[in-house]
């Protein structure tokens, strides 16, 4: 899209030389011939992703030498300077000069001339389908007589107006004034605070480092993709957080990335500012490769994989002392075990069984730290007692068994049994397609375990926070939180109850209505698009057969990377 044309006649200064140069060729192929007065230099022009770079050989013919010119070429392409690497390695610069016979005025249109003209495409972020001509901007919201799910102790407040101002909740109450806040009518709507996912693999570009048995020094936030079309789907489910977790081909696997989901924004944007740390464990058939048909490393058993973390732990403890005497080598795989060990980074632990889940606990006891959370978790109602007494959280699935042997003994009561023991209790994803209806699936521990609407909803929202030491900031609508809230059509926990707007500290980041238009725009660019390649095919032009491109849905045993 930033392609420039540097087709023209120049005049090249560089090291105390005016060259006549002239570039030909088509936009992205271009080809540049160079005299210096009669003589002609060789010369070699290449141009990528709006870098320009030029090897000019030495005048002198019998001499091997040459000078390299580099420039970043804008939409001006008269003058064009940057730097200059003579042949003896010094630097200096160059500018080309476009002759001013070339400065021409764009054409006029000849009249009744026939023109076939692409389309302009504005430009998005992200730059694809679905996104925005602008980033979205923070703004004073007022949502008048919501029906607001607080998930606090003043339970679910009905005819309940919600201000939102810099990025925050202002004010909850009713009656309130408006001031200069857009205000939204939310009568007969529910609005609670946005969707959590403690448990995600969305908006990477790879998922494991599977080649030794811990990765501790690897983390998720290297890895971010900030154009996954599954953020602005999960926005489309009322969605707001995640947290990015390494995958479980590792007992001790990655560091992860705490992520609000602000679409169109980069990488380094989305991280939660000031987020606690966590790194991802993993126990069970993935880590002892009986899935993945692999012998290539230790462990290969439930023994092994226990060793596994008794040896780090213990070569951590040795790391620090040394440390201490300044006789060490850094390590950031060490240093990053070092912070578990002292409680200064969290363990999110990838379980099923009740005997590895007793094992984790008892290892992290022997060294005086506690596992925060086990996701996963299937067998949770078997040890909820010992978890309770250990300290731990648990991040489950709501209705997932038998995928593999490890989880034949899973029951969709889980979730429900682990919150009556005094757990705090989420329900994760580990899906690109569940995270966006977690209203659902949190739903059924309504069902399945009879739990009141208001805790269930708490499973993907306040308990999240909790899990991943959010709680001050996100999770329930007071005053002085973020403003990361949801506008539903009706009650979150229905499947027929869609998400109007989804807003990440007060900017909106999904609109319903604003979506028809974009769905709308995208096919009118579609259609306008398959126009012109019909027409191109029938004047005779060179086709490609079409291919699809399947969506990469990311899970804990992924190994595959992009």
């Amino acid at each position: 899209m930033n392609t420039a044309n540097l087709e023209g006649k120049y005049t090249l200064a560089v090291d105390g030389k005016n060259y006549d140069l002239e570039i030909t060729g088509k936009p992205n192929t271009p080809k540049a011939e160079v005299k210096l007065g009669d003589q002609k230099i060789k010369s070699k022009l290449s141009y990528t992703d709006t870098w320009m770079q030029v090897l000019l050989s030495s005048p002198d013919s019998t001499k091997t030498e040459y000078t390299r010119l580099i420039a970043k070429v804008g939409e001006n392409t008269n003058k064009i300077s940057g730097r200059a690497i003579l042949s003896n390695g010094q630097e200096t610069t160059f500018s080309a000069t476009k002759a001013a016979e070339k400065l021409e005025e764009p054409k006029k249109k000849e009249e009744n001339k026939e023109e076939t003209l692409l389309p302009i495409v504005p430009l998005t972020y992200p730059n694809m389908a679905y996104g925005f001509k602008e980033l979205p901007k923070q703004e004073a919201i007022l949502f008048k007589n919501a029906t607001v799910w607080t998930n606090t102790e003043k339970g679910i407040l009905e005819k309940t107006d919600v201000l939102i101002r810099d990025g925050k909740i202002a004010e909850v109450g009713t009656n309130l004034s408006a001031g200069k806040a857009k205000v939204i009518d939310a009568s007969g709507k529910h609005l609670t605070t946005g969707i959590i996912d403690e448990h995600s693999h969305i908006g990477a570009s790879a998922i494991n480092e599977a080649g030794q048995n811990s990765s501790a020094e690897v983390t998720m936030e290297d890895v971010i993709d900030p154009t996954d079309i599954n953020i602005y789907r999960n926005l489309a489910g009322g969605v707001t957080s995640i947290q990015l977790l390494h995958g479980s081909a590792n007992p001790i696997g990655g560091r992860s990335a705490i992520m609000k989901l602000k679409w169109g924004s980069n990488a380094k944007e989305m991280i939660f500012p000031d987020s606690p740390k966590f790194i991802k464990f993993a126990l069970g058939e993935n880590v002892k490769q009986s899935n993945w048909d692999s012998k290539s490393r230790f462990p290969q058993t439930r023994m092994g994989v226990e060793q596994v973390f008794t040896d780090y732990f213990s070569q951590a403890r040795d790391y620090e002392a040394a440390k201490k005497t300044g006789n060490y080598r850094k390590d950031i795989e060490m240093e990053t075990i070092v912070e578990i060990l002292n409680g200064n980074r969290f363990v999110s632990s990838h379980s099923y069984i009740q005997s590895e889940i007793n094992m984790l606990m008892k290892v992290a006891e022997a060294f005086d730290f506690r596992i925060n959370t086990f996701t996963h978790i299937l067998e949770g109602y078997k040890v909820a007692d010992k978890m309770k007494e250990h300290g731990a959280g648990a991040s489950t699935f709501s209705d997932w068994w038998a995928y593999k042997y490890e989880v034949k003994d899973a029951i969709p009561y889980n979730a429900a049994i682990m919150h009556n023991a005094g757990l705090t209790v989420a329900i994760n994803s580990d899906d690109g397609e569940m995270s966006r209806r977690l209203n659902q699936e949190a739903a059924k521990s309504v069902k399945y375990g009879g739990i009141s609407e208001e805790e269930a909803w708490k499973f993907v929202t306040l308990n999240p926070a909790k899990l991943l030491h959010l709680d001050h900031r996100v999770g329930s609508i007071e005053t002085g939180k973020d403003g990361d809230v949801v506008l539903w059509s009706g009650n979150p926990l229905s499947i027929y109850s869609k998400a109007e707007k989804t807003l990440i500290e007060g900017a909106v980041y999904f609109d319903l209505e604003k979506d028809k238009v974009l769905r709308n725009e995208i096919a009118q660019q579609k259609n306008m698009l398959t126009g012109q390649m019909l027409s191109a095919k029938n004047g005779g032009a060179k086709t490609q057969p079409a291919t699809k491109k399947e969506d990469q849905k990311m899970h804990c045993d992924t190994l595959v990377t992009y």
